[in-house]
């Protein structure tokens, strides 16, 4: 029941239920009110009657007047009753009969419960005399009566009463007929409304789809083409759908805007490190040749001199590799495609960690491979060369960012489809407030160690941006002594894999 059209539905189903139970409930009070009336009119005309009828053929009472019609009453022989008391004791009973039945005999103790109705004199002029309609259960009868008593003239208390049962069955009838025709008629509204609410609400859901599909579209980099629109027939401004339509319309507009002003800044900074560090590349090549030839002469010039050369010569190699980090970074930016060939992710990994060994004998380095005869099992399709240099750099984060004597372990192992390689160490790990962010490019912790070791935040931005042009995924967690950068590349296809062996 979330959805605008099951609720919308649904309440008009109970506003129409209220309103049928409503207009039921006022026709069967108004009709039981009516016949009420009506039933209280015969018995006081009845009462008139009995309490003083008029002298019949042959010495016979002439039946009462409308025996056997009217509301009241009904097919059983006790549904018109006369009783006299005298002296507040029962003395007679009888069952009125009509035109073509007689009066029968009642069991005085049946009609007893009639004594508790106060008569009335027999003067109908005085306000006080007029007859009082009550309702009282006989259960000896099985029924209830509406009632009314009279005194006669030979100083007895006549009592007469009409059964309700028939009143009481045409009010039912009238409950049963109006439930279900008032149930059928809320059960057809429903499906009508449902289907009206659904035409109603289609619009709203060509809106609701558009959106739907914009934010599915990866609006967070690259080259964004947002041509999703709201049909004009959904963006009328004269419906409240339109004007929803026409809303979404207006900020995909200005959205559009902005990704294209976006990507055209990118664009511009992206090709401007590209063509920087291309032109930086020959100065560099140059000062480094130089201060090459020149420390190869450095028993010509003072002590002094010499170390500020190697320090010049110390710099360019940093500068340089800053300058071919950038120059990646922009290559990958541009779409440019890599090497896609079959590459033995196990015997990289061997390299690296070789490479990392040599470059810092006092950490603590350990492999973890899968055994020789799954070793094809961590073949992936790539670029060998950016592929190893992933690795180098995840190795040389660890090592740059630990103190010697740190166990950095490298595992690699199949899953699925997937070669899942995992770099990890018992290190101090990252902060918290920097670790969402170690991926993103030029991130850095502490300023202060980042100028003592070297670092230029570039490295685990190579690896996410060479991952992810071959398909997989990096993942980094850290608390204190526990570290792990996690890659995940699609395995090579096992063609590939026999094709090697």
């Amino acid at each position: 029941m979330r959805s605008l059209q099951a609720r919308i539905v649904l309440t008009t189903m109970v506003l129409l239920f209220v309103v049928c139970a409503v207009v039921g409930v006022g026709a069967a009070l108004s009709l039981r009110h009516y016949l009420t009336q009506q039933l209280d009119q015969e018995v006081t005309r009845t009462l008139g009657f009995v309490a003083n009828p008029p002298d019949g053929a042959d010495g016979r009472r002439p039946p009462p007047p409308d025996a056997g019609g009217g509301f009241g009453g009904g097919d059983s022989a006790t549904s018109r009753i006369e009783v006299r008391s005298v002296d507040g004791r029962v003395v007679s009973a009888t069952a009125l009969g009509g035109f073509r039945s007689s009066d029968q005999s009642i069991a005085l103790t049946d009609v007893a419960p009639v004594l508790a109705v106060a008569p009335t004199g027999d003067d109908p002029g005085d306000p006080s005399d007029r007859p009082r309609v009550e309702t009282i259960d006989l259960p000896g009868l099985a029924s209830s009566y509406r009632l009314s008593a009279r005194e006669a003239g030979d100083g007895s208390v006549v009592y007469f009463g009409i059964s309700t049962n028939r009143m009481d069955a045409t009010v039912g009838s009238l409950a049963v007929y109006e439930t279900i025709i008032f149930g059928g008629g809320v059960l057809v509204a429903g499906v009508v409304a449902a289907f009206a609410t659904r035409a109603t609400l289609r619009p709203l859901h060509r809106v609701s789809a558009t959106a739907r599909r914009v934010s599915e579209l990866p609006l967070g980099r690259g080259e964004v083409e947002l041509e999703d629109r709201v049909p004009a027939a959904d963006a009328d401004p004269r419906t409240e759908v339109g004007q929803v339509g026409a809303a979404l319309n207006r900020m995909l507009d200005h959205v559009a805007r902005s990704l294209a002003a976006r990507q055209e800044s990118e664009t511009r900074v992206r090709q401007f490190v590209a063509d920087a560090s291309h032109e930086l590349r020959t100065p560099l090549a140059a000062i480094r040749g130089y201060s090459e030839l020149a420390r190869r002469r450095t028993h010509e010039l003072p002590d002094e001199v010499g170390a500020m050369l190697e320090r010049v010569g110390s710099q360019t190699e940093r500068m340089t590799l800053l300058v071919e980090d950038l120059l990646l970074l922009a290559r990958l930016d541009a779409g440019r495609p890599l090497a896609r060939e079959p590459v033995d992710l196990a015997r990289v990994v061997v390299d690296a960690v070789s490479d990392a060994h040599a470059a810092s004998p006092e950490h603590r380095w350990a492999l973890d491979l899968p055994d020789d005869e799954d070793a094809g099992d961590v073949m992936v399709v790539g670029d060998s060369e950016r592929l190893h240099q992933v690795v180098a750099n995840l190795l040389a984060n660890a090592r740059t960012h630990t103190p010697g004597g740190t166990n950095v372990v490298v595992e690699l192992e199949r899953t699925g489809g997937s070669v899942r390689l995992v770099v990890r160490d018992d290190g101090p790990g990252i902060a918290s407030d920097l670790l969402p962010h170690v991926l993103e490019r030029f991130a850095r912790g502490d300023l202060a160690r980042a100028r003592t070791t070297g670092s230029t935040g570039l490295g685990l931005s190579i690896v996410a941006a060479v991952v992810t042009e071959h398909g997989g995924t990096v993942e980094v967690t850290s608390v204190p002594g526990d570290t792990r950068t996690t890659v995940v590349l699609p395995a090579a296809p096992v063609r590939a894999d026999l094709a090697l062996r």
